[in-house]
């Protein structure tokens, strides 16, 4: 039955060439802009921005690696050519039989605090120039790979402008972010950001969070000794990395919460949001919690308990989950399967994973699944969220 369904992966990312920036921005940036270059005192192609070195090219493409974290790839030579090139990642998607990719920025796209370091302008510059490349790289098969775009969250009103200028070339989703405070802005709940909002709920667009956020201000990037220590202690530091991995996914459950306790969704009832890499299990007892304690501490009743603003208008992604989805039933509408491809906690399949292909854990996890729940989880949800064809 299940592989009888197609499979959208509501999250995966692109691995951003070396010219995604440098082919694109004006060449009044040529200087600072986001560009490869190979450091002088490890000899790896790292990303730099300005006169700050930040990752690997490699480093967030794990996906059939041969090692395990923290050690990782370091040069586009040691990734497989699908995080990166588009033809190349239809044929790594019809090997594991999805259908559809929502995509996301990966290195460069998640390093905005950097990008602002060096000037609004030049920020806003650096997020139109990925938008562009998205789309471009897309095009390959725009039924098949959905570009997940950036939003410049420094200018609340470039927000707007560039949402509505990618929502007119065919943008699906929006990516913002939830942890503001850390770079001095309004908490994402706040009403400071209600014309980004309500951007989205008119254009009918899901406004997305994902799990990692940068604070990252020029004197603490990351260097290449840290890397080098990473992966000389990578015996020794497994186990906590395990916890650690863990106990970053289940904060997403907190940034949910912090959402449902406000009144963002009352004052946006048809804004649908996502929270990107939640997972599932957990949240049927935390938004259980929630409910009892909100009226047990005698908070003012709304019009709907959390759990109910919950089901009418969030979202979450899972990608490795089994004993925990007959739980589905509880929240039939609001979960989507998804695999993270090329990130070490994804799905993908390799000598230094535990993942198969999405086909493969499919039919395997949603064996005993009511066909109905399976359905919704596996495309039915995420097609209907981001209108796909």
């Amino acid at each position: 039955m299940t592989r009888s369904l197609k499979i959208v992966d509501a999250d995966a990312h692109i691995l951003e060439p070396a010219d995604c920036f440098t082919s694109r921005l004006p060449s009044r940036f040529a200087d600072i802009a986001p560009r490869v270059e190979r450091s002088p005192r490890n000899g790896v192609s790292h990303w730099r921005i300005g006169s700050n070195w930040i990752w690997p090219v490699g480093y967030f493409g794990s996906a059939g690696f041969h090692e395990y974290p923290p050690v990782s790839p370091m040069e586009y030579e040691d990734v497989q050519t699908s995080t990166y090139d588009a033809h190349e990642r239809l044929k790594r998607m019809d090997d594991y039989g999805l259908d559809v990719q929502l995509l996301y920025p990966n290195i460069v796209g998640f390093q905005a605090p950097l990008l602002v370091a060096e000037g609004h302008e030049f920020a806003l510059a650096c997020t139109q120039a990925y938008n562009d490349f998205a789309f471009e790289w897309s095009s390959a098969d725009p039924k098949r790979l959905i570009p997940i775009v950036m939003l410049p969250y420094w200018d609340r009103d470039a927000c707007v402008t560039e949402m509505e200028r990618c929502v007119g070339r065919g943008a699906k989703g929006v990516l913002f972010a939830n942890k503001f405070e850390r770079v001095g802005l309004p908490s994402f709940t706040d009403p400071y950001w209600d014309p980004v909002y309500s951007t989205a709920q008119e254009l009918g667009v899901p406004v997305n969070y994902h799990v990692g956020f940068s604070s990252f201000e020029a004197s603490e990037v990351l260097n290449e000794d840290a890397i080098a220590s990473k992966r000389a202690d990578a015996d020794r530091a497994r186990p906590s990395r395990a916890l650690w991995s863990c106990s970053l996914l289940m904060q997403q459950a907190d940034v949910i919460g912090q959402l449902l306790i406000s009144e963002l969704c009352d004052r946006f009832p048809r804004l649908n949001i996502v929270s990107v890499e939640t997972g599932f299990g957990h949240m049927p007892f935390y938004l259980e919690c929630l409910d009892w304690h909100w009226k047990a501490l005698g908070n003012k009743s709304r019009d709907l308990l959390p759990s109910e603003y919950f089901a009418r208008q969030v979202h979450g992604t899972f990608w490795f989950e089994r004993g925990t989805l007959p739980l589905l039933s509880e929240y039939p509408n609001n979960f989507m399967f998804s695999t993270d491809y090329p990130h070490s906690t994804g799905g993908a399949p390799g000598p230094a994973s535990p993942g198969v292909p999405a086909s493969q854990y499919v039919a395997e996890a949603f064996a005993g699944v009511d066909p109905e729940l399976a359905e919704k989880a596996i495309w039915g949800n995420a097609s209907r969220l981001y209108h796909l064809d």
